[in-house]
């Protein structure tokens, strides 16, 4: 982004696009798949629609979005990299580029505490984070009586997503290796992590490191309002077609509605789908990985797109990417 921004709170363009995502109103819709890599963006973007042609932006800090149409109904996909910090840019920045509420679900790996083969699909119904305590003394731990890592309590789901038999619970980790019991060369004293996990009465499933803070911020947003039932995530197979799309004009959207309302709501969920056994130290093929993420990217497309959302809490469509304009 080479354009002079304007406000130092909230930094903007003189067209309104955020600073990190790069983004402006009109070119992200009111239903999000998040992901961390932009390889599965592209995979899951050849499932969207030839009309229109899928509008495809990358900012230069690094995060992707496409926007198109799935069986019609307006979509985006966005890829964010990893950690907190990065959920954080997405959540905040696309609050303030969309009118009405806002449906976003989290599809990403993890790891999986539980005894699964890799290769499973978990759907959390909450996340606790798990964090670092830098008031503890990692270097002479004896002392302090600090413990060396803190849990939160949990932060729920929006119900939409619930199936019994899939309702688990996932850990949100500040880093990739000390917070998910991972030893390195460095004093992270979190050998017992692992154990104190599982032995607890969190029922922990899963370790990754940014469905807690969407869930927070959903919660935040929403005041914890419920969400309406509906079918939960079909997955059915479908071919592996990995695709880049060039990115079409940007046509000026016309702001109706106010963004960010604060009668809106965000409603949000996630998939995880495990990579990793931290029980048998298995970890999952590159084949798997391309079959997993297109028959998943299906489901939770499938999802959104049957999730209703009210018409007065839509985006206005006129001068969005996602317009289906008459052909003369």
């Amino acid at each position: 982004m080479k354009q002079t921004l304007t406000d130092a709170n909230f930094p903007r363009t003189a067209d309104h696009r955020v600073y990190h995502l790069g983004l402006r109103p009109g070119e992200v819709a009111n239903r999000i798949i998040t992901v961390g890599s932009p390889s599965r963006a592209n995979g899951i973007a050849t499932h969207l629609d030839t009309e229109p042609k899928p509008f495809v932006l990358t900012s230069e800090r690094g995060f992707t979005t496409i926007t198109g149409r799935f069986r019609g109904v307006p979509v985006s996909i966005v890829s964010i990299g990893m950690g907190f910090p990065n959920m954080d840019f997405f959540v905040r920045e696309v609050r303030e580029c969309i009118s009405g509420d806002m449906l976003i679900i989290r599809l990403g790996s993890c790891g999986a505490l539980v005894d699964v083969p890799v290769g499973s699909v978990v759907i959390p119904s909450s996340s606790v984070a798990i964090s670092r305590n830098y008031d503890f003394d990692f270097a002479n731990p004896a002392s302090t009586a600090e413990p060396p890592y803190r849990i939160s309590k949990p932060a729920i789901a929006d119900a939409f997503l619930h199936e019994e038999r899939r309702i688990s619970l996932t850990a949100f980790t500040y880093s990739f290796y000390s917070s998910q019991g991972r030893q390195t060369s460095f004093p992270d004293r979190n050998t017992d992590l692992i154990e104190h996990l599982r032995e607890g009465n969190l029922n922990v499933s899963t370790l990754e490191m940014e469905t807690f803070h969407l869930y927070h911020l959903a919660k935040c947003w929403s005041g914890g309002q419920p969400g309406r039932a509906v079918p939960a995530i079909p997955l059915t197979t479908g071919p592996v077609r990995p695709a880049t799309s060039k990115t079409p004009p940007v046509g000026e959207a016309t702001l109706e509605r106010p963004l960010a309302g604060k009668d809106t709501v965000i409603r949000a969920a996630a998939v995880h789908l495990v990579y990793a056994s931290r029980l048998s130290q298995g970890f999952i093929t590159p084949s798997e990985v391309n079959a997993l993420e297109d028959w998943t990217g299906l489901g939770v497309l499938t999802a959104l797109a049957n999730t209703e959302i009210p018409s007065d809490k839509l985006h206005v469509e006129t001068g969005s990417v996602w317009e289906i304009k008459e052909k003369i």
